[in-house]
């Protein structure tokens, strides 16, 4: 085992990762071809409202680097780290930097506008989204060109992400996709290192009926 490596990204963490980038992905596939792929593109979306939910319960309950408390850091030294980043003087952390802890909330609130007003959406044609029925044939229209408009939004901030992580990979030589797959970084000279249980029964106990819980919340929703 590499000594200078710790575990930082639980299972759960990386599992939410990949599988939201996946579907995100195919929704915007789906949506591009239409017709029959709609089914598949409103799944997509389920899924992803599904993942936001976890993600946010996660953030609360999940290991201590997965905790929005340890890595959402207050104005101030979000600025004072963005003064750092410019000098070229910015520390490294094994969570999310202090930028990255708020470009992830902003991911996740989008993630979460772009699933919701999904739920309302029609195409004209013959797919609408489960909740139409409670905004009326005229409410669900607008809140189709909320949805379209705010996917445009949602690109440009995952190129935003894509981009700082390429910075930090390639020009700071950071393991940050290495450490998104293994789950572990290295500590040498972190600033954030805490003891941290990322695996283990308690985990996967707590993991799993977390993931059931989003599951059903998504499947309440859906029902209305």
């Amino acid at each position: 085992m590499d000594s200078n490596k710790i575990s930082v990204w639980d299972i759960f963490v990386r599992l939410f990762h990949w599988s939201l980038v996946a579907a995100i992905g195919f929704a915007w596939w789906t949506g591009e071809q239409g017709g029959e792929w709609m089914d598949w593109h409103k799944r997509c979306g389920y899924a992803v409202l599904g993942l936001v939910v976890f993600r946010l319960l996660w953030g609360f309950a999940g290991p201590v680097y997965a905790r929005f408390s340890h890595f959402v850091y207050g104005i101030r030294t979000t600025l004072g780290y963005g003064r750092s980043v410019v000098k070229r003087q910015d520390p490294p952390y094994l969570s999310h930097n202090p930028l990255g802890g708020w470009a992830v909330l902003a991911l996740l609130l989008l993630c979460a506008l772009q699933a919701g007003t999904g739920l309302f959406a029609n195409d004209d044609i013959f797919t609408e989204g489960p909740l139409v029925h409670l905004v009326g044939y005229d409410w669900s229209t607008e809140i189709t060109r909320w949805h379209k408009s705010l996917f445009d939004l949602l690109l440009a901030v995952i190129g935003l992400h894509v981009a700082a992580v390429l910075f930090h990979q390639l020009g700071r030589r950071e393991p940050l996709l290495q450490g998104m797959i293994t789950g572990r970084k290295p500590v040498a000279g972190a600033v954030d290192v805490q003891p941290a249980v990322t695996s283990g029964t308690g985990v996967w106990v707590k993991g799993v009926l977390l993931a059931g819980l989003a599951v059903l919340t998504v499947w309440g929703v859906i029902n209305l």
